[in-house]
């Protein structure tokens, strides 16, 4: 780490504002190792930062509203705060650019999805030059993962295997914004993984927009079904998981490769988008429903205990009633675990954004609350069938909310139901703690039972020392679908896949 960045003798302090999907999530984990790299340190919970990176989303409507009234939240804050920058990256900076600065001229820099390895330096010279600096690249300039990073889980970690899409959907700005895929060599996260299964991390999770279409830069098709074999190789590494795939390049010898290896976990997180075939068409999602369902019924076959999640849009424009009920009845067909299901949010700049027949926002509305409906009853089933079951939980951090009011802790399952149960005093996050299900919520399972067992691991150790830290964060890491708070059966950010 470079000497302490100072400002009036003190080591200048920072926070990151992240929106969106796990992408972001992992972004902000490289911005966090930049700046403390370049010597800042994370501030305090509840203390003023001297820099304030807003890592922001573009793929709803109102997100430009929240970003400037963040913005404007915090303008006073920066008057009474000698020294204080902010910064805007991310999707949304890529596309509004100088548009941000004329409307928030408080911003001291700029900077895009393609050069996040800037900031530092961004900052330094807005500090020394006294003007905004905004500064969008229209390429990559380095993978990402060549950056420092500063991982908020000792036990749980990110891997980006690419980055971008070359997909085209009409509802989705996000291709215009990380641009054409780019894909990392499999040597290259191998060699990454090893190096966090070295410091004690025992799940990792593989990353990209369209995971499944992994070596179609360097012209290898099966390069994702082999790099999930070959994780299965590396010692000392629990887990896998990955999101998320597209129903268009998601072929057999992927499902092979999950069913044979057996680190990777028995969940899948599979958009559907629509359940109707002309929606599906004008959203330009290069499968129907048959091939979809195909798809769900071939890894229940080969994987009889996975857990299946997708994301689902309502009140595409020109659905109609019949559309919609094609979507319910792929819900019923597929029986997702859960579903993060949102509604059209137009875009400016995306084809469907210009489209006749957009919904009213009342037959949306409407319709939303029925598809929650229906999903909520078959979550709730689903997850009454793991009752009695004996489960491995892997411990988390922060991902139960209520577990101080209720004398439990919280993990995830192989699958990756969230499982709240008994506490127990040996249990660490990152360690492995044998649990019978004794109730099923919706979107939880509980174990109240007596703690069969628990495991310590590598990565329970990693955290007792990450705890052991003077600047240790005591904000939870969540082993789940990561966004902004919570998942929930809505959440704010849709899908870009």
């Amino acid at each position: 780490m470079n000497a302490p960045t100072t400002f009036d003798d003190h080591t200048r302090t920072y926070e990151i504002r992240t929106y969106g999907c796990q992408m972001n999530v992992h972004d902000s984990e490289r911005l966090a190792g930049l700046l403390e790299d370049a010597g800042y340190a994370r501030a305090d919970d509840g203390a003023t930062p001297d820099v304030v990176v807003f890592n922001t989303c573009a793929v709803r409507e109102n997100a430009d509203n929240r970003l400037y009234g963040n913005l404007g939240h915090l303008r006073p804050v920066k008057e009474g705060h000698a020294g204080m920058q902010i910064a805007v990256g991310g999707c949304l900076a890529q596309k509004d650019r100088d548009t941000i600065v004329r409307r928030a001229p408080w911003v001291d820099v700029v900077f895009g999805t393609h050069n996040i390895g800037s900031l530092p330096v961004l900052l330094e010279r807005a500090r020394v030059q006294e003007a905004a600096q905004v500064e969008i690249k229209e390429s990559l300039e380095a993978f990402p993962s060549t950056l420092p990073t500063r991982r908020e889980s000792p036990y749980a970690a990110w891997v980006s295997i690419s980055v971008g899409c070359n997909n085209t959907c009409t509802f989705c700005i996000v291709p215009s914004l990380r641009g054409k895929e780019t894909d990392r060599r499999p040597g290259e996260i191998l060699a990454e993984i090893e190096a966090l299964v070295a410091e004690g991390v025992l799940e990792i999770t593989l990353l990209g927009q369209n995971v499944n279409s992994y070596g179609a830069e360097f012209g290898d098709r099966g390069a994702f079904a082999d790099l999930l074999r070959a994780c299965g190789g590396v010692e000392g590494l629990e887990r896998v998981r990955f999101t998320s795939p597209h129903p268009r390049d998601f072929t057999d010898d992927v499902i092979a490769a999950m069913a044979e290896t057996p680190n990777v976990m028995p969940s899948l997180h599979m958009p559907l988008q629509s359940g109707s075939d002309p929606v599906l068409k004008a959203m330009r999602r290069s499968y129907r429903q048959e091939r979809y369902l195909g798809i769900i019924e071939r890894v229940r076959a080969a994987i009889p205990d996975a857990a299946i999640t997708t994301d689902i849009i309502v009140g595409f424009p020109g659905e109609t009633e019949e559309d919609f009920q094609q979507t319910l009845h792929v819900v019923r067909e597929a029986r997702f675990s859960s579903a993060f299901t949102f509604q059209y949010s137009k875009r400016p700049g995306t084809p469907a954004a210009d489209m006749d027949g957009q919904v009213p926002k009342k037959v949306v509305q409407e319709r939303y609350e029925r598809l929650v409906a229906l999903q909520e009853e078959i979550s709730w089933e689903e997850n009454k069938r793991q009752l009695g079951r004996t489960l491995e939980v892997l411990v988390a951090e922060g991902e139960g909310r209520k577990d101080g009011r209720t004398h439990r802790m919280s993990g995830r399952a192989p699958d990756n139901r969230l499982v709240h149960f008994t506490a127990v005093e040996t249990a660490r996050p990152g360690d492995v703690v044998t649990v019978d299900v004794t109730y099923a919520a919706p979107h939880h399972l509980v174990a109240d039972g007596p703690v069969r067992g628990v495991r310590r691991t590598p990565a329970g150790d990693a955290w007792e020392r990450r705890m052991a830290e003077p600047a240790a964060s005591s904000k939870g890491v969540s082993l789940g679908m990561p966004g902004i708070g919570r998942p929930s059966a809505a959440p704010s950010a849709p899908s870009c896949r």
